[in-house]
């Protein structure tokens, strides 16, 4: 059986019976023979679909975000916004799969010349618990309007939630098995890649899980994209608006409980400004409720699993043993860690060196534009990175400088389906969302005709 515990109260909220070897096989082969005629079908279809996917998730919105705060902890104001969320990305495919999709026609030396863009069949996806809805369907719903069926692994802890997301595509009225939840162990992936109707992989979550797909879908010659971690940084310059910067850093942050491959985990301040600043950082993150995830003020929960508020412990006494200094918080209650803030921190620490995921961030400074560039870059990690500053021709002039897969000005890291989302370094490959994300999981066959 497969568990969710309930990290407020240690409560099974459900249990789930994992698959056989067989029940895989079958489920993988039913996927495959839905593809065969689901592939055939118009963009009109699939966008009609799509849309009342989008509808169910607003209309029981309530129902999904509630099954989330029980299996991770997630605050429900924070789980109905990421429904909300994901109805929108089935809205922007629904409308936009066509055009992202339409044949690319190529002036060549033949009568006519063009590229396609066709589906290929079964593509795996395996999604974390931290968004148990919005990790997915960030897929899913480009991968449907492509033509492709998909078959979810999802994280152990949040069974219940992959249940409920088969549940919308089927309350939408799309055919049996154009989407389907596997129950399954970490162990039964490889198999599962490995199997011939599987044509390709997406997965989300850390760099060793990350690396272990990686190396499978290779040997198979299978077509992967990978989102990993993250150590974003948030670069605030002295001609910052403060008020603002504040606001979309303490956001960045703690949103979440902190729990987010795109969370602002650096805070690096210009020297001149980073007492001011601190102090009135320090006064923002002190009025965030922590509390039951169930009630609709709570902005900080409990984190997924009382070992990953281990972890972050350890990350936290080992960057203070260094020299790092706390400002505020650091103490942890089981699955609860209070929002934290820790000053002198130096990019040989813990919170500076690795990816921390809960609600604690390390404060580093910096003097110059090329200190701060190179504090940034110094990371493994490469997903993004947030400019604070007032100075428009500074951040247009540092954009290119970062090796980061996307840069924010004035604003945190976050994804869009308009925009293509992915990061570079130990932080993955690939992208997801707008045309970019739609098109990874498509067969671009050239096409050429002549006359004789």
């Amino acid at each position: 059986m497969i568990k969710s515990v309930n990290p407020y109260n240690q409560k099974v909220e459900f249990e789930t019976q994992e698959l056989t070897i067989e029940e895989t096989k079958s489920a993988i082969d039913q996927a495959h023979n839905r593809f065969l005629s689901w592939r055939t079908t118009s963009f009109a279809e699939r966008s009609k679909l799509m849309k009342a996917a989008g509808e169910e998730l607003r209309k029981n919105k309530e129902e999904y975000a509630r099954t989330m705060t029980l299996e991770m902890g997630k605050p429900i104001s924070q789980a109905i916004a990421e429904i909300e969320k994901c109805a929108w990305v089935c809205d922007y495919y629904a409308d936009q799969a066509a055009h992202h999709l339409a044949p690319k026609m190529i002036e060549t030396d033949a009568e006519e010349s063009y590229v396609s863009y066709e589906p290929i069949g079964v593509v795996l996806a395996v999604m974390p618990w931290n968004y148990p809805f919005w990790q997915v369907f960030r897929f899913a719903a480009p991968a449907l309007m492509a033509g492709n069926v998909g078959i979810l692994k999802h994280a152990s802890n949040v069974m219940r939630s992959a249940d409920n997301i088969q549940k919308v595509f089927e309350r939408a009225g799309f055919p049996e098995n154009c989407f389907t939840h596997l129950p399954l162990s970490s162990s039964k992936i490889k198999d599962v890649i490995k199997n011939p109707k599987v044509k390709a992989v997406t997965l989300t979550g850390s760099t060793p899980a990350g690396k272990a797909v990686a190396a499978t879908a290779g040997s198979e010659i299978k077509k992967s994209v990978l989102e990993l971690g993250g150590s974003n940084a948030l670069v605030v310059f002295e001609d910052c608006n403060v008020e603002k910067t504040i606001e979309k850093a303490v956001t960045a942050r703690y949103q979440n409980t902190g729990q987010s491959c795109i969370a602002g985990k650096r805070l690096l301040i210009h020297k001149n400004i980073v007492d001011s600043f601190t102090s009135k950082f320090l006064e923002a993150v002190k009025e965030l409720k922590s509390g039951d995830p169930l009630h609709e003020d709570t902005y900080i929960g409990v984190m997924a699993r009382e070992d990953l508020a281990e972890e972050l412990e350890e990350q936290l006494n080992k960057t203070v043993d260094a020299g790092g200094k706390i400002l505020l918080g650091g103490n942890r209650n089981k699955a609860y860690f209070e929002p934290t803030v820790v000053g002198n921190v130096t990019s040989e620490m813990p919170l500076f060196k690795e990816e921390t995921f809960g609600p604690v961030i390390g404060i580093t400074t910096f003097e110059t534009e090329d200190e701060a560039v190179d504090l940034v870059n110094q990371s493994i990690f490469g997903l993004g990175v947030s400019l604070f500053t007032e100075d428009h021709d500074r951040a247009k002039r540092l954009v290119p400088r970062f090796d980061d897969g996307a840069v924010f000005v004035n604003d945190l890291v976050k994804s869009d389906p308009r925009l293509p989302f992915g990061g570079t370094k130990i932080s993955g490959y690939g992208r997801e969302l707008s045309a970019d994300g739609i098109q990874e999981f498509v067969n671009k066959k050239t096409v050429y005709f002549n006359k004789f």
